[in-house]
């Protein structure tokens, strides 16, 4: 059997990019919580103790986007100027705009919010449907913040990243071969300590035994220091995560970001929805993997062509699958829309650990087809 290695990458939510999707997904969801047919595309900035909001959003909503923005950089757990940004302190510019009359041109009778390309992918490797690399790679980022708030390992601070490469035999994770985690972290601890505390309670609490052996590689902050984080130490920016947002690269993507749209763009609920579709089609035994691509034009409402790829795994042909989708799922914007019931203000749930395989959202959810 061809064996292969395969590397995906997770971040923490103190990651400046990350931190920059999450206030963009909490204004959002502030905007839907108050109107639900709010349209919003919000793009945030993030650089030396300032944050800058820009974008579009029309709503009824009134929104005070600097509560929004200091209650969350608070809530990462950002309060240091001198080593990353301090919500108290930090300077917040705001440059919102209403969404173009002629965007809401075609929106407004049911088109999609952009032209774009969307995939969605699962495969069986993981009972959550997603590829292994990047299902590890999360665990191993939520359990560095998981430590950090409660207090396990008080000396953390909030940026973070994990790296794990896994060997394939075939289409099955044998064994991982080197796991990478780099965290931020007050200036009086000794890396002897830091790099024993996250072998034990990171590394070897999330990931079982019998994959890793004498030869995994275990890199932990690799350059021996790690203080000055967040924007302090790089800028972070709304959309620049996008593999770690999706499946770590194992599928195709897009290239359309999801925080701080709402789900008139197809850019999120399209992806959202041919993740669905994809995971649906193994569920059901018709493919052990599945990738499905979607394609829309501005202003029109159904799609202008669906793609389906099983890598040679499918059950029944392909030809057949995709008339099972066009069968049971309606994939206009709205038909998207009312299904996965996205005008509720779900999304800050979305953009830490991955927007997919998590059980409790929408697109998650198993069903018969």
């Amino acid at each position: 059997m061809k064996k292969y290695y395969f590397t995906s990458e997770s971040v923490t939510e103190g990651h400046p990019d990350k931190l920059c999707d999450y206030i963009s997904d909490k204004i959002l969801d502030e905007c839907l919580k108050q109107d639900k047919n709010s349209r919003v595309a919000v793009e945030t900035f993030a650089s030396k103790n300032k944050i800058t909001i820009a974008g579009q959003i029309s709503s009824k909503a009134e929104v005070n986007i600097e509560d929004i923005v200091r209650s969350t950089i608070k809530e990462i757990g950002y309060d240091n100027a001198d080593t990353d940004i301090d919500y108290r302190t930090c300077d917040i510019d705001i440059n919102i705009t209403k969404q173009s009359d002629d965007i809401a041109l075609g929106v407004d009778i049911g088109g999609a919010g952009d032209q774009g390309i969307m995939f969605g992918f699962a495969s069986d490797e993981t009972d959550e449907y997603m590829p292994y690399a990047i299902y590890i790679a999360h665990k191993l980022s939520r359990r560095l913040t998981e430590i950090r708030k409660t207090g396990v390992l008080n000396y953390l601070r909030p940026d973070g990243k994990t790296e794990v490469t896994v060997e394939y035999e075939g289409n099955k994770p044998k064994r991982i071969e080197n796991i990478l985690v780099s965290t931020q972290h007050l200036e009086n601890i000794s890396m002897e300590q830091l790099r024993r505390d996250i072998k034990e309670k990171v590394i070897d609490y999330v990931i079982s035994e019998n994959m890793m052996d004498e030869n995994t590689q275990i890199f932990i902050n690799p350059t021996g220091r790690f203080v000055i984080g967040g924007p302090l130490g790089d800028t972070g920016l709304t959309g620049r995560k996008i593999i770690v947002d999706t499946y770590g690269g194992y599928a195709r993507h897009g290239g359309g970001a999801f925080s701080g749209k709402d789900a008139t763009k197809v850019d999120r609920s399209a992806a959202y929805m041919a993740r669905h579709i994809a995971k649906n089609i193994v569920a059901n035994g018709y493919a052990k993997k599945c990738e499905i691509q979607l394609s829309y034009a501005i202003g029109i409402e159904d799609p202008l062509s669906i793609y389906v790829n099983t890598f040679e795994t499918n059950t029944i042909p392909e030809e057949d699958i995709i008339e099972k989708i066009k069968e049971n799922f309606n994939l206009t914007p709205k038909g998207i829309i009312e299904y996965l019931e996205l005008q509720k203000p779900i999304f800050s749930k979305t953009t830490n650990y991955g927007h997919f395989g998590k059980k409790d959202l929408s697109w998650e959810k198993i069903i018969k087809m």
